[in-house]
């Protein structure tokens, strides 16, 4: 078995696909399925995955009441210029204005959060992919081992056939020879009361019949 710094030379400069989104990488397994590890590292990559997509849609989602919130505090200052003691508009713009400050601190947190899971995701993945190359690995020997003996078996199998037809031509040969000789000499009625026949009188009767 080969180890797995051969593998990770293997993978250098290498365009690896994310392997749980690719259905070829799949069917691979389709026969003796995967194993626990490979498991692990599927269901770790596809949490990667969907906490990527969750945190974009929460970041546009973020982005659109941060655009209302700015709107809303524009109004508000507006309002305030005209009746500066509108003590409720001043509640309202206090309001906006923390909530402002935690939309930013979400998107903060949000982007930064972002910025490192494409490095977990890739490192996740060749950890998946490594430990597929193992599999595969290990598979192919276990294929190529079997085809070999299932190929020698084929040959045995083929010999074996061609030694039975001739021995099943001789066989057929040789009882011509003995019907033909008792025939001549006994007559068809003494090979009738022995209930001795030959195939080609069997298939001339069958013949007449149709």
């Amino acid at each position: 078995m080969k180890n797995e710094q051969e593998f990770r030379n293997a993978l250098k400069n290498k365009k690896v696909p994310i392997l749980v989104l690719d259905q070829k990488w799949h069917r691979l397994f389709a026969i003796h399925g995967k194993t626990v590890v490979i498991k692990e590292l599927e269901a770790g990559l596809n949490a990667l995955l969907a906490r990527q997509g969750k945190l974009n849609t929460e970041l546009r989602e973020l982005k659109r009441l941060k655009n209302q919130t700015m709107d809303s505090i524009v109004q508000n200052m507006d309002g305030t210029a005209d009746e500066a003691h509108n003590t409720a508009l001043e509640k309202k713009l206090d309001d906006n204005r923390r909530l402002m400050d935690e939309i930013n601190e979400k998107m903060e947190a949000y982007e930064d959060e972002l910025m490192e899971i494409p490095e977990q995701i890739r490192d996740t993945n060749e950890s998946l992919m490594l430990e597929s190359m193992d599999y595969f690995y290990e598979k192919i020997r276990v294929n190529q081992s079997e085809s070999q003996e299932i190929e020698a078996w084929i040959k045995q199998v083929r010999v074996d056939l061609k030694k039975n037809i001739i021995r099943k031509q001789n066989r057929d040969i040789n009882n011509r020879e003995i019907y033909a000789y008792l025939h001549d000499i006994l007559g068809a009625e003494v090979l009738d009361l022995f209930d001795i026949k030959y195939e080609e009188e069997e298939e001339t009767k069958e013949g007449e019949n149709q």
